[in-house]
């Protein structure tokens, strides 16, 4: 899994883990939709984009993960901004977000774009100088999983799965918690199985449980739907692909009918 990825699917399931990053109240994740946003006719994509609620003047918060050291990098991150920019309808103010491991991956050539740097409107964040002297939210200790080093990943994976389940009474979000914990040690232990992974940290008995299998099989679901649109456009018919996935045709037709726009 790309760290990209990881962190999309964090940030889709947990949104205030991202305001909680910037400093801002985690309960602004409420007043936001957070999407990955392809621009029309470029092949730009930018990584996140938190989206304020109809009506709200919230700034709209463009969120880039660079695992990679690259030159260009902010060349790309400012042109994919003012392009988004130009295209979308909404008027509000912007910010932009940059997720580093640590300072030494920051290699972007920067000359050019100091003033929007030090403006205020861009912040970047180096997950290795994340303040460990304090005691620190579960969201925050979830992001820092990710840069652990090899050698303590299980000991610390540990501590956060220990606390996860005497802190978080929701059965609902403690499962998502340490899914979510679970494909991080996945990526950061590649060596291991997911089975060793559950058996060494007791996450085998979380699959058992009513609310996890019921979660299961509705995400399954969420996935053939997500599946129809690209299958359709590789020209399978609305039988082949309900027949292929296991769906009512309904459901196919359904899921092929393009999105409202608001």
């Amino acid at each position: 899994m790309k760290t990209d990825s990881l962190f999309y699917r964090l940030f889709q399931t947990f949104p205030s883990i991202f305001f909680e990053l910037i400093n801002r109240p985690p309960e602004e994740a409420n007043n936001y939709q957070f999407s990955s946003v392809e621009i029309k006719q470029t092949a730009f994509r930018i990584d996140g984009v938190f989206l304020p609620a109809t009506g709200e003047e919230n700034p709209i918060y463009f969120l880039e993960v660079q695992f990679q050291p690259d030159q260009k990098f902010y060349s790309r991150f400012f042109t994919e901004i003012f392009l988004y920019l130009n295209q979308t309808e909404l008027t509000n103010n912007w910010r932009g977000v940059i997720i580093y491991p640590s300072q030494s991956i920051d290699t972007g050539e920067t000359e050019r774009y100091i003033e929007l740097l030090n403006s205020g409107r861009v912040r970047r964040i180096y997950l290795n100088e994340l303040d460990s002297t304090t005691e620190q939210s579960i969201g925050i200790e979830t992001i820092k999983l990710v840069i652990e080093n090899e050698s303590s990943t299980e000991t610390k994976a540990r501590e956060l799965i220990n606390q996860i389940r005497s802190e978080i009474t929701d059965e609902a979000t403690q499962r998502e918690l340490l899914q979510l914990i679970e494909t991080i040690i996945v990526y950061k232990l590649p060596s291991k199985s997911r089975q060793e992974i559950e058996a060494m940290f007791g996450l085998s008995e979380l699959k058992q449980t009513r609310v996890y299998q019921e979660a299961f099989q509705e995400g399954e679901i969420t996935g053939k739907l997500a599946a129809v649109r690209p299958m359709l456009a590789l020209g399978a018919s609305v039988e082949q692909i309900a027949e292929a996935l296991g769906l009512d045709v309904e459901e196919v037709r359904k899921a092929a009918q393009p999105e409202s726009s608001n």
